[in-house]
């Protein structure tokens, strides 16, 4: 690699918890190391006077979710970078909130900014998050089409624990700051080896960029074979039905007034009712229903993890390459 050409990586994130930076840091930490690549960090933030609490409120949390859904953010503080610098390589890392990226990227993506630095750029998506990150990717995905980057790869990683589990650990973290373990229940968040192993990622673009291979006119999946995105089929359709939920709530919940309205603080707590009843009774029921369901149209499950797996993909032919080389 020492006589390869010099190569330019844009690395951009929002991370309230911390969470998502530190699996950037394990991801970028090979290509930092090696002397022939320049990595330049863009850490998105809100405006002054417009930034998240962590931990939240929980009013405050849910008075996020309308604008979040609707993907209508607040503004972004100044990007550090010249808008019109030229990378070989860019890496967007997100959570997720609310079935949806959280407001600093769509504002992002959404800017003129992105516009210049994506175009015609092979562009890596991260995400971390509980366990549900479908809907949130094919936004960004819609996103990252109308910037006209080339969108070459994803990388998901999810939370420890079932899915009952996180209902209560990931909820706690947000809203007090603690992911210990509780009771019988795991600690919250991406298990630490899971985010030490993303260094596999960060070698495996290493390798990719001393072979040029980012710079095809149609660049493949730099990632693929590395298990960088697992569908859970459990889940897909608990996905399609949240957000358009979600969405009719948004609009409900916009229509009553900006954020801090007495009338949509009402209409709030009303939805969070909803949402309460809705995960202690019919989600239980859904999950029954679509184990089911799996039985009878398993080709069409089959299709829809191949589908949203793209463009990596959960295949593993090339973890031992990887896993176990030298950062």
């Amino acid at each position: 690699m020492t006589s390869a050409p010099a190569k330019k990586i844009l690395a951009i994130q929002y991370s309230q918890t911390g969470q998502l930076a530190a699996v950037m840091d394990a991801l970028l930490a090979p290509l930092a190391a090696c002397p022939n690549i320049t990595v330049h960090r863009e850490i998105l933030r809100h405006a002054p006077g417009r930034e998240y609490p962590c931990p939240w409120p929980f009013w405050t949390f849910m008075d996020t979710f309308p604008e979040t859904v609707a993907a209508d953010p607040p503004p972004l503080a100044p990007l550090t970078l010249d808008p019109d610098s030229d990378f070989d390589l860019v890496i967007l890392g997100y959570p997720v909130w609310f079935l949806s990226p959280p407001p600093a990227i769509t504002a992002f993506l959404r800017g003129d900014t992105a516009r210049k630095l994506l175009r015609n750029r092979p562009v890596v998506t991260v995400t971390a998050c509980r366990n549900m990150w479908l809907m949130a990717q094919e936004k960004v995905k819609e996103l990252l089409r109308d910037t006209g980057a080339r969108h070459c790869d994803h990388i998901a990683l999810t939370d420890q624990g079932n899915a009952l589990a996180t209902f209560i650990t990931t909820p706690r973290w947000l809203l007090t700051g603690r992911k210990n373990a509780l009771w019988l229940l795991p600690p919250a968040g991406v298990p630490a080896q899971d985010i030490a192993a993303c260094s596999r990622f960060g070698r495996a673009l290493l390798d990719a960029l001393a072979h040029d291979t980012e710079r095809a006119p149609a660049t493949p999946p730099l990632l693929a074979g590395l298990r960088a995105c697992t569908v859970d089929t459990r889940l897909i359709i608990s996905e399609h039905m949240g957000i358009r939920s979600f969405r009719v709530w948004a609009k409900i919940l916009r229509a009553c007034g900006r954020p801090g309205a007495p009338l949509r603080r009402a209409a709030l707590f009303a939805c969070t009712a909803f949402l309460l009843v809705m995960i202690a009774t019919f989600v239980p029921l859904s999950m029954a229903a679509q184990a089911l369901l799996r039985l009878f149209l398993r080709a069409k499950f089959n299709r829809l993890k191949h589908r949203y797996e793209q463009p990596s993909g959960s295949g593993a032919e090339r973890l031992a390459i990887f896993s176990n080389a030298n950062p």
